[in-house]
């Protein structure tokens, strides 16, 4: 016998059945409702409450979550309700009818689906849909918002996430992500969204919308080539798109650009939502790349490139002393921006506030402004002079004046040409790092990051160092300590803490925006004493086992 509560449980996931669209997701959700109603599992009962427990929040990072049947996932349902959402958005704050809006996808299951359901939903709603032609990178769509003059852009990819995950991004005209307060302005319209039938969707040509040609493409390509400059070119280069789609944009600009085609890894080179060979598609995470770096070994290559599946972020390992090692997000910024800052190009240069404080010291001994933001692009992007932007998280944006976003793609490409211009000079990207640590003294990062099952235990972290802060972290007192929600002149409110210790350390604390885990950033700075810089990175390695051990104490994880 049910209970009152499981009944009312069951009603809603009939009706939700009985609207969907997809047969796949129709199926999967009628397993799991018999499974209910024959022998009250209690598995496929949690399961059924989880994916109707709420409806899957839209924020600033638009939509994320796994595929599956319900409110509380990804699917043609929640998707649809989106797009209907944007669109009624987008004409209340001003667009008129006829209006485009670009949408692109990844390779990622039911990607395609997605961007045609969105298309057409834009169709309906009197806008002008323009859909890139196949799965592409995520900077190429923020590309075509400005090229095409569009109102809005929207991607359908879940980046890094794992295989049975999708995301939804969306983009206003100015070619950046959505910040507040669009964010809550899009999910109030998306709530207002009535039954799925009430829905108005067309074909793309019914708004005098369409499939976009390679033309969009060749001028992304052909811009994000034209970043380089003169310069030598003898590089051999160990490629990994990790199953997504960048080997559909950077082999092309690389050798635009006058570089010999990249080695790719073959198990790597194709798109594959499965994602066979990695734990993670992630760059970032251990064994991702152990593919690359053994054909790079193997092959006597000089510098390893990876991208992650929407090729957004970019990582490079390189050879060492005691073998490969892939460079920090933090240290590919510094090589980024000192070649930039070099060759004097003049702006803002700006980073978030969980990555590492050298760029504020960089610009300012080349008297360019310096802006700290929140973590994520969609603030980055959008700063007005712009010039360069990072986050340690993999993301770079070189080129901000026709991707006012973070693109793997150019960013490679520019990494690419420094490791060249070094190689000439009998030397890597190592010893410019040693370089720039000699010049502005050794910042040395590191990240403590806790993957959860139960997001509860991410509050509790949060609530134990609210309560009980820390007075001193790797051996130093915490000269300051911030609560971040509560904002300040120069940063809006954001969930997280950040303390500086008396000996120039740092740590960030901060609940991730797009995956189960806390996060806290380490950072120490130690001067480098007659260039002796092994010594400094000693003394650095010792002082970010004493931040992480601590801060782990202090949070109780």
């Amino acid at each position: 016998m049910t209970t009152p509560d499981t009944d009312i449980l069951l009603a809603r996931a009939l009706a939700w059945r009985a609207e969907d669209p997809d047969e796949a997701t129709r199926i999967e959700l009628s397993g799991i409702i018999s499974a209910v109603e024959d022998g009250l599992d209690q598995e496929a009962l949690a399961d059924l409450a989880d994916r109707f427990r709420g409806t899957l929040e839209f924020g600033t990072a638009g939509l994320r979550g796994a595929l599956g049947a319900g409110p509380n996932r990804m699917n043609r349902i929640v998707v649809i309700r989106a797009a209907a959402g944007l669109a009624s958005y987008l004409l209340s704050e001003g667009a008129e009818p006829g209006a485009s809006v670009v949408i692109g996808y990844d390779a990622r299951h039911n990607s395609d689906v997605f961007a045609q359901d969105t298309a057409e939903v834009m169709s309906g709603a009197g806008l002008r849909p323009l859909l890139l032609p196949r799965p592409l990178p995520t900077p190429l769509l923020a590309f075509a918002i400005r090229e095409l003059g569009c109102v809005a852009g929207v991607m359908v990819t879940a980046s890094h996430n794992p295989p049975q995950d999708n995301g939804y991004k969306v983009y206003l005209g100015d070619g950046s992500q959505i910040v507040p307060p669009a964010d809550t302005g899009i999910a109030a319209r998306i709530d207002a969204v009535g039954s799925l039938d009430s829905v108005p969707r067309k074909s793309l040509k019914s708004a005098k919308g369409r499939v976009l040609d390679e033309g969009i493409i060749d001028a992304y390509l052909d811009r994000a080539a034209g970043i380089a400059g003169d310069g030598p070119r003898d590089l051999a280069i160990v490629y990994t798109p990790l199953h997504g789609v960048g080997a559909s944009a950077l082999p092309a600009v690389l050798e635009t650009a006058g570089f010999d085609a990249p080695e790719i890894v073959p198990a790597q080179e194709h798109p594959d939502a499965d994602f066979p060979t990695v734990a993670f598609p992630n760059p970032e995470e251990p064994g991702a790349i152990d593919l690359a770096i053994a054909l790079a070994t193997a092959n006597g290559a000089d510098i390893v490139i990876a991208n992650d599946p929407d090729a957004d972020r970019a990582a490079a390992a390189v050879p060492g002393p005691d073998g490969w090692r892939m460079l920090r997000g933090d240290e590919v910024g510094a090589l980024l921006a000192d070649h930039l800052l070099r060759s004097g190009k003049e702006g803002v240069y700006a980073t978030s506030i969980v990555s590492s404080s050298l760029l504020g010291t960089m610009a300012a001994a080349h008297g360019q402004p310096y802006v700290e933001t929140l973590t994520g692009f969609k603030w980055i992007g959008r700063l007005p002079d712009l010039v360069f932007g990072y986050e340690e998280a993999l993301g770079y944006c070189v080129d901000p004046t026709h991707v006012a976003d973070k693109d793997g793609v150019s960013a490679a490409l520019m990494l690419c040409e420094i490791a060249a211009a070094a190689k000439a000079e009998g030397r890597g990207l190592l010893d410019l790092l040693d370089d720039i640590a000699v010049t502005y003294g050794l910042h040395a990062t590191d990240q403590l990051s806790v993957r959860v099952t139960d997001l509860s235990e991410i509050a509790a972290a949060m609530a134990q160092l609210r309560a009980t802060p820390p007075t001193t972290l790797g051996g130093s007192a915490v000269v300051s300590a911030e609560d971040l929600t509560a904002g300040s002149k120069e940063l809006p409110p954001t969930d997280g803490l950040r303390y500086r210790t008396a000996d120039g350390g740092r740590v960030v604390v901060r609940p991730s925006g797009t995956e189960p885990k806390l996060k806290c950033y380490l950072e120490v700075v130690v001067p480098v004493r007659d260039g002796d810089v092994a010594t400094a990175r000693t003394e650095a390695a010792t002082g970010l086992v004493a931040l992480r051990t601590d801060i782990a104490a202090a949070a109780g994880i």
